[in-house]
């Protein structure tokens, strides 16, 4: 029998109720910042096999605490227990110019545009979620609760792109029409039920291999695919020993990140002319010595310069001996006169990467 009118009634406004409480929650997600928001219901992601293919190849490096949590990345409950929705958002940072063709004075390296704000972004977010979810508990005092910033064991992309915020693109970064790549992913997951949106089923790359045929280190082996142990970024930042010889002087001169394969994507070319950047976080907004950083400075940072300089911003994941690293193979790769001094000290360095780098990077000088 179909069901009575008084379950029909009680279905519709369940929905009604549903539906108000889910938009009155991305309202506020809005006046936050987020300036894209989805709910997608918990499930297991859609490509998890994938997932676990590309840690099988091998293709995470050094990141082992992915394969130490394989198994929890399987569903949402292992990072909130009852998961039933999760709120996907988006937080824009300053849009990437094109520098893959300008030119660069020699004693300038580059840091990724998304590390060139004052203050961590993870510091930034949490403190947004952490109001979000408070907004939450004040009309749902029971439910649980839980915001993320690419901490836990969440395929953000992947369920960003199920919450309907945009596609995966071929350079595996998440892809928005409006807003290109340029923004930070975050998560709100509750067990509370949320209506769900529409899951972004089409992609817009088309035929374009701009990001894959202009990556300095031809870090992607198939369209979608990323072996991050070639990938700049990686190496830049979570490589913590020597980096291979072969990818040392291929760093296109990046110190900390790396942003090639969004500064060629045509999304990104045009949303940087056409999106809304008054909504820009003040904390993002780029510092004038990270948007050209300057080797010679880097080269003479003691561990109490770089504590007090960096504390707070994204560069601090590398620490000294990651950045000095870096700038010291960028130094050597260039063969700058004006480094050569500084070189010749770091040898007597008292952290080995850093002595090991100064020494290959001299032995570039020689004839």
């Amino acid at each position: 029998m179909p069901p009575g009118p008084s379950v029909l009634i009680v279905a519709i406004v369940r929905n009604v109720l549903l539906n108000s409480f889910t938009e009155q929650l991305k309202a506020r997600a809005d006046q936050l910042g987020f300036v894209l928001g989805g709910v997608t219901l918990a499930a297991a992601p859609h490509r998890l096999q994938h997932f676990h293919t590309w840690l099988d190849a091998g293709y995470a490096g050094q990141m082992q605490y992915l394969s130490d949590r394989r198994e929890a990345y399987a569903h949402p409950r292992h990072v909130l227990d009852g998961c039933r929705s999760i709120l996907m958002l988006a937080l824009p940072y300053a849009p990437i110019e094109d520098s893959t063709g300008g030119r660069q004075a020699s004693t300038v390296g580059k840091v990724a545009k998304y590390a060139q704000g004052s203050i961590d972004y993870h510091d930034v977010i949490h403190d947004r979620l952490k109001e979000l979810k408070r907004w939450l508990l004040e009309r749902h005092p029971r439910a649980a609760v839980r915001g993320v910033v690419d901490t836990a064991p969440l395929l953000e992309r992947e369920l960003a792109e199920a919450a309907g915020l945009g596609w995966v693109g071929k350079n595996t970064l998440l892809l928005n029409r409006q807003w290109g790549s340029t923004f930070f992913l975050a998560a709100l997951l509750t067990d509370l039920e949320l209506q769900p949106d529409e899951p972004y089923e089409k992609g817009y790359c088309g035929t374009c291999t701009a990001c894959l045929d202009a990556c300095p280190t031809s870090a992607f082996p198939a369209p979608f695919v990323l072996d991050a142990t070639k990938c700049i970024s990686y190496l830049t930042i979570e490589h913590r020993e020597a980096i291979d010889p072969t990818l040392r002087q291929r760093l296109d001169g990046w110190v900390f990140g790396c942003d090639v394969c969004q500064e060629v994507c045509p999304w990104n070319r045009y949303t940087a002319k056409t999106r809304d950047n008054d909504c820009l976080t003040p904390e993002f907004e780029p510092r004038k010595d990270l948007t050209q950083l300057d080797l010679l400075d880097a080269l003479e940072l003691t561990e109490e310069q770089f504590r007090q300089r960096f504390r707070k911003t994204p560069l601090w994941r590398a620490k000294r001996r990651g950045l000095l690293r870096n700038a010291i193979l960028i130094a050597g790769t260039r063969r700058l006169p004006e480094t050569r001094e500084a070189l010749q000290r770091l040898i007597h360095d008292a952290e080995p990467l850093i002595q090991h780098a100064a020494q290959w990077a001299l032995q570039q000088y020689e004839p």
